[in-house]
């Protein structure tokens, strides 16, 4: 009875540790885990715990009321001194957004906007992403023109796809040609007409000259 006492009290048979089968503990600074037991290690928390009736008065409350130390015991994170702590966040990059990538550099995203308000909705990019992965899949293209070949199935099933600067270069190739045909049709235009001019002339100063020669004939 006496062993029976001091393991487990008069309740029976004890568990691990002299606490009581089927029993919790009670709360309490020595028996808390390392993290808990730093928050209660403050004075102004333990003395709202108690005065609440959460744990018993700790061993060391009134040694502590009684001598203060200059520094209250804060439990502090511990930082590295020297250098700077480096969040390292690691790159969180999928396969096909390199198809995205090389997408909208190549065909850019289009004159429309997209429609969010449809839940189906999927944009010209997202079904060029869907068709390479499928020719992808198939196995039947090379990598190096997969790009290419999903352009041209999605322009054979109606979706046309327009490079990026195309209508911008074409443009001003256009203008460029429309202005350099002004310039050559103004350059003939001008040389026609000063033909014109010397012609006339030459018509005119063709009688003067005979009657010059009839009235002074050249001595024989």
């Amino acid at each position: 009875p006496l062993l029976a006492g001091r393991r487990g009290g008069l309740g029976g048979r004890s568990g691990s540790r002299g606490v009581p089968r089927g029993g919790r503990r009670k709360a309490g600074p020595g028996r808390l885990s390392p993290e808990l037991s730093s928050l209660l290690f403050s004075p102004g928390r333990t003395r709202n715990l108690l005065r609440i009736g959460v744990i018993k008065k700790p061993l060391w409350f009134d040694v502590y009321a009684a001598f203060p130390p200059l520094r209250e015991p804060v439990y502090r994170v511990p930082r590295p001194r020297y250098g700077k702590v480096k969040d390292v966040i690691r790159p969180i990059l999928y396969q096909e957004d390199e198809v995205r990538a090389k997408f909208y550099k190549v065909y850019g995203s289009g004159p429309r906007p997209f429609n969010l308000s449809q839940s189906n909705y999927k944009s010209t990019c997202q079904r060029f992403v869907e068709k390479f992965n499928e020719l992808k899949e198939e196995g039947k293209i090379e990598e190096e023109k997969l790009f290419e070949e999903t352009g041209k199935a999605l322009l054979a099933s109606g979706i046309i796809l327009q490079r990026r600067g195309t209508d911008k270069v074409a443009q001003e190739d256009h203008q460029g040609v429309e202005t350099r045909g002004s310039v050559l049709h103004l350059q003939l235009q001008t040389v026609l007409e000063e033909m014109q001019g010397q012609k006339k002339d030459q018509e005119e100063q063709t009688p003067e000259l005979a009657e010059r020669q009839k009235e002074n004939p050249l001595p024989s």
